[in-house]
């Protein structure tokens, strides 16, 4: 059992009909069709969107998101309409919602890796491979791949695992076009941001992306990149002068609430089917100081 520990009801809007209550995101839909998507300040971890908040997050996501849609907007166009508030909705949604167009969109998580970590050693360590593709012997928790690799998985639902898949299975389910435009631009995103991120001393060990159809049929549909892009809840940043392949690495994103809830503190056993504690307001405090800290050497821009 995973999930939420305590569902938030939705805001009720006038002129815009709720559709979905993400681990991060609420989901609205206005009169015209264009969909207000809003970010709040939820952690989830193992699984779980857990009942404390962590301030400012939300904003952090968004306007960490913003600043990279206009870095990459040459690669590929992004979703955004517009940055204003709809009409009659709460003051706490400034800086945390973005008007969007409506997609349709592509069921598949667009992984990138440049590092090796996560899901993807537990593969190389059982078969030297990660989503079918065979590295080389020798790699090691936090290695750099020799190119940087496409490694797509399934959208789950709210408690569920993404799960890996091949780039075959891919092709599979939406076209062998689709997929190859999808790994293309996803490596070419990937490959600027990993280039700005090292300038600014930070790695950017592996990031997802998905995508969606804009209005259209056959050759008027156009693909842009959707959601959010190249955050701490999307991707992992590791700090450059501290990287050591062979150990886990320290990194700008939820780390101290994942190690909170994994240690006798917590009292929690992740196995169990019991929902998580709250968190500590240590635990809090520090994880908000890493959300602000990746904005902020990110983007050079002092966090207010």
């Amino acid at each position: 059992m995973s999930g939420f520990v305590e569902k938030p009801e939705p805001l009720q809007v006038p002129g815009l009909t709720h559709l979905h209550t993400g681990k991060v995101r609420d989901l609205y839909r206005t009169e015209g069709g264009d969909l207000v998507m809003v970010a709040s300040d939820r952690v989830s971890a193992y699984d779980w969107v857990l009942p404390t908040e962590i301030p400012d997050k939300g904003r952090v996501l968004t306007q960490l998101s913003l600043w990279w849609f206009g870095r990459l907007a040459d690669l590929v166009p992004h979703h955004v309409i517009s940055t204003d508030l709809p009409a009659g909705a709460p003051a706490d949604w400034a800086g945390r919602t973005l008007v969007c167009k409506s997609l349709d969109m592509v069921p598949v998580e667009c992984v990138a890796r440049g590092y090796l970590t996560g899901s993807g050693l537990v593969e190389y360590d059982e078969s030297r491979t990660v989503c079918g593709l065979a590295l080389p012997e020798g790699l090691v928790d936090g290695s750099e791949l020799p190119a940087p690799i496409f490694t797509p998985a399934t959208k789950a639902a709210v408690g569920d695992h993404d799960e890996n898949v091949s780039y075959e299975e891919v092709a599979r389910q939406v076209g062998v076009e689709t997929a190859a435009l999808l790994r293309q631009k996803t490596l070419a995103v990937y490959g600027r941001a990993r280039d700005i991120a090292r300038e600014r001393g930070i790695i950017l060990a592996d990031t997802k992306f998905e995508f969606g159809w804009t209005a259209g049929a056959g050759e008027d549909a156009e693909l842009i990149i959707a959601d959010e892009v190249l955050t701490p809840d999307s991707s992992r940043f590791w700090p450059a002068d501290q990287w050591q392949p062979g150990r886990a690495q320290p990194s700008y994103d939820k780390q101290y609430v994942r190690d909170w809830l994994t240690s006798p503190a917590s009292g929690w056993d992740r196995r169990s089917e019991q929902p998580p504690p709250p968190l500590p307001q240590k635990v809090v405090d520090a994880t908000r100081a890493k959300y602000v800290e990746a904005y902020e050497l990110l983007t050079g821009t002092r966090w207010s």
